[in-house]
């Protein structure tokens, strides 16, 4: 593999990686107050169309990909083997879906039925598996017992929990519906395609691109109605899925091969001509399959390159500003959420599940109403930024 020693932490994958996670809080929020133009929220259901909201998930799911080359090169190089590697991916990748399971779940709990309030259930789950994944110091003594017992301990109260857990369907009680992932799960399930096509193609990128098009190509395949057989696979067993999510994923793995393989590209001018000639394909690609469609809900062919595209002409700009050229400070309070993004994604559920009454009381309409979601993400980068520096980080 021949990505450069001197990648080993890119600043700008953690600059548009914590950009990507404060926007999606942001808007996530403004999800809730009304009256804003059509282009502050999702495209509707049944309509077709893309505005910037519907490009923040990609984002994240590209700059996921952009990381895999880099993080598979790092743990070759401590010695680790490709079965250890492989292993680690999977487990990595089921950890996210088994979170974005308790957390979507969450939402549809039975308070009645399960014998504990949502707003309890829902804080102490999510406190639980933060206190199971936190990377705790390494230390010996009381301490290292202390950490232990924190660790088993959360990860003892998410099962209970989990225990008592009771949904409705109509006058149906049901228990957890594994079904139900959303945003983590397709993460997870993206993360562990294209770590597996990786470590199996190696860095032979007409090998990545080859990839790339049977992702694209089934996700067509999907729409057209021609591979509709394809979504009653189970995802454990096929976890390309629909090849939506894997797409765009797999198109952060081509771009970091391009920006950071010198074998790929060797000088910056190449480097820059060979992503921006990548992004235009991207774009020419989006254009050329739109009547397949163009909407998140359903992850369309066009929906997945155009995303690509947008977040590959962020990335390549704000790799030129800030690792060539050294404009790096602007971007000081990105950091945080970028390089410990899990914990922030997950705080702003903790919130809402201690103060949801509290939050909905304060809706409001209009331009008039954003102040919320911007209070409510610097509240949220302020509490990650205290976190991060105190080194209090999650990793799977």
């Amino acid at each position: 593999m021949g990505i450069s020693s001197k990648a080993t932490r890119i600043q700008s994958i953690d600059i548009v990686r914590g950009m990507t996670i404060l926007v999606m809080i942001f808007v996530n929020d403004v999800h809730g107050i009304k009256e804003l133009p059509w282009w502050t929220y999702h495209i509707p259901p049944g309509e077709q169309g893309i505005t910037y909201v519907d490009v923040v998930y990609p984002a994240f799911l590209m700059m996921m990909g952009m990381s895999i080359p880099l993080a598979f090169r790092r743990r070759l190089a401590m010695g680790d083997s490709q079965v250890k590697i492989l292993l680690h991916t999977v487990v990595r990748g089921l950890c996210l879906v088994a979170m974005g399971i308790l957390v979507m779940n969450g939402r549809e709990i039975d308070a009645e039925a399960s014998g504990v309030s949502r707003a309890a259930w829902n804080s102490l789950m999510l406190v639980g598996v933060i206190l199971f994944f936190i990377k705790y110091p390494e230390t010996d003594g009381n301490k290292k017992t202390l950490f232990l017992i924190l660790r088993w301990g959360g990860l003892a109260m998410v099962l209970v929990l989990m225990f008592f857990f009771r949904r409705k369907e109509g006058e149906e009680i049901l228990w957890l519906d594994p079904r139900n992932s959303s945003i983590l799960g397709g993460l997870g399930f993206s993360y562990i395609s294209c770590g597996i096509l990786y470590m199996l193609l190696g860095d032979k990128i007409w090998k990545l691109a080859a990839a790339f098009v049977f992702l694209v190509l089934l996700n067509v395949g999907m729409k057209a109605g021609v591979l509709e057989f394809v979504r009653s696979w189970p995802s454990l067993l096929w976890p390309f899925r629909s090849g939506s999510a894997a797409s765009i994923t797999m198109s952060g793995v081509i771009m970091s091969m391009i920006i950071f393989d010198d074998g790929v590209a060797k000088s910056l001018e190449e480097k820059f001509k060979w992503g921006i000639s990548y992004v235009v394909l991207l774009f020419v690609a989006g254009w050329a399959l739109l009547p397949f469609g163009l909407a998140k809900i359903g992850g369309t062919p066009s929906w997945c390159l155009l995303s690509a595209g947008f977040t590959g002409i962020i990335f390549i700009f704000v790799y030129w500003l800030v690792d060539v050229k050294g404009v790096s400070s602007w971007a000081a309070f990105l950091k945080p959420a970028g390089s410990n993004p899990l914990l922030v994604y997950l705080m702003p559920d903790i919130y809402y599940a201690l103060f949801r009454t509290f939050h909905r009381s304060i809706a409001m309409v209009g331009w008039v109403g954003v102040w919320r979601p911007i209070a409510l993400t610097a509240l949220i980068l302020i509490i990650a930024t205290i976190l991060t520096r105190k080194n209090v980080r999650m990793q799977l």
